[in-house]
């Protein structure tokens, strides 16, 4: 049986487009025997996967012979388990087993643990969804695993997959020290603003690369969701998916917002404690972000809530986009993958890492310097008024 699935795995690292190399396969540490890939949908997990498997053939060409991808999803698994599976490969000199769809396979996680401890020298990596909590509430795996948060395309990669550029990365502390040049340097290869919108509008996910309407394949995206990562994984009953599709109508057409339970909970229909347990799985499957104060955070409401990248704040025909809902999206979802983003009680608008008040703003305030301010119409900017489009080059 094995042969059928070397023949896929063939097929699918020969096949595999690679549109730009994401910063993430260089932060793994491939050599631990147990790693959860965990990412929102559409973020380009499974290609990530298949991709790692690619590099190999160059990078160890020995160590790719003895690599496996499965998706357990496949019919095979309706007869056997992940752990037949396993035996008979590490039996034929198998050591590194990529596996995708692993919350469609019941018992997975006790499964991994047993190949994890049958099979000293197998190294698996599986593919999670976001809504997994693989260490917080799993006591199979949760001690052992080590998991890694692949995100959606930074304005960084996005500029590089479609002009096939290798802009490098840099860090908060760079950007606030030394923007003026490092906004100098981008500028001498591209105008940064000529293509911000764009990323705005439907650069966060891969799914621009396909040739299919963008708002269409978005919209089904948060559909399967809904459907799948929501309803599926966190057992919730079927008949309220109307609930949370018109939780997230609501969240469409309000955010970034305050967040009143009582109006939320009326307007669907269901309790207070439901409402906010359902905004709370919206934020786990990555659809929303939930900004708190340092110290704070669910179940305790949040100071403001967001969708969690700006192509979502698109994906409603029924209300006009601000810039500003837009700018201050954005930077959230740019900063929180390596740095805490708080709200806070003085003016600014957010706390990055407890020490940097920031704005983000669609266009130059009246007062200037004050703060930092990150500005989406500027391309170029001055002492702490800073590009918004440069924070995307955080990753």
């Amino acid at each position: 049986m094995l042969n059928a699935f070397y023949k896929t795995h063939n097929y699918l690292v020969e096949h595999v487009r690679v549109p730009a190399r994401r910063v993430l396969m260089d932060e793994i540490n491939w050599s631990d025997r147990l790693i959860a890939i965990k990412g929102g949908r559409g973020v380009g997990k499974t290609d990530f996967l298949l991709n790692y498997a690619k590099e190999m053939r160059v990078k160890n060409p020995e160590l790719a012979k003895h690599t496996l991808y499965v998706n357990l999803s496949d019919f095979y698994f309706t007869e056997h388990t992940l752990v037949e599976l396993a035996a008979e490969f590490v039996a034929g000199g198998g050591q590194v087993l990529l596996i995708d769809q692993a919350y469609k396979y019941p018992n997975w996680s006790r499964e991994l643990a047993q190949c994890y401890y049958r099979y000293p020298n197998l190294r698996i990596v599986f593919i999670a969804t976001a809504v997994m909590r693989v260490v917080e509430d799993n006591k199979d795996i949760g001690h052992i695993v080590r998991p890694y948060n692949l995100r959606g395309f930074s304005f960084r990669e996005y500029l590089n997959v479609t002009l096939g550029l290798k802009l490098p990365v840099y860090t908060l502390e760079d950007i606030l020290k030394n923007h003026v040049e490092i906004a100098q340097q981008i500028s001498r290869h591209i105008k940064p603003l000529d293509y911000f919108n764009d990323y705005l509008h439907h650069g966060f996910y891969p799914l621009f690369l396909e040739p299919h309407d963008f708002s269409e394949s978005l919209l089904k995206m948060m559909n399967i969701i809904l459907d799948v990562d929501v309803l599926l994984v966190k057992q919730i009953d079927v008949s309220s998916l109307p609930k949370l599709r018109h939780l997230v109508h609501l969240m469409l057409q309000q955010t970034p917002c305050s967040l009143n339970v009582s109006t939320m909970a009326d307007a669907i229909e269901c309790s207070r404690s439901t409402t906010m347990n359902f905004i709370k799985y919206l934020k786990d499957a990555r659809i929303l972000n939930l900004l708190y104060p340092e110290g704070k955070n669910f179940p305790l409401k949040p100071t403001k809530v967001y969708m969690q990248n700006s192509n979502l704040c698109y994906a409603t025909f029924t209300r006009e986009v601000d810039p500003q809902s837009v700018a201050e999206t954005f930077f959230y979802n740019a900063l929180h993958g390596k740095h805490s983003v708080n709200a806070t009680d003085r003016s600014a608008m957010f706390i990055i890492d407890g020490k940097y008040n920031m704005d983000a703003c669609a266009t130059t305030p009246h007062k200037t310097g004050i703060r930092y301010c990150a500005i989406a119409d500027l391309e170029q900017g001055s002492q702490k008024n800073i590009p918004l489009w440069l924070f995307g080059f955080l990753y």
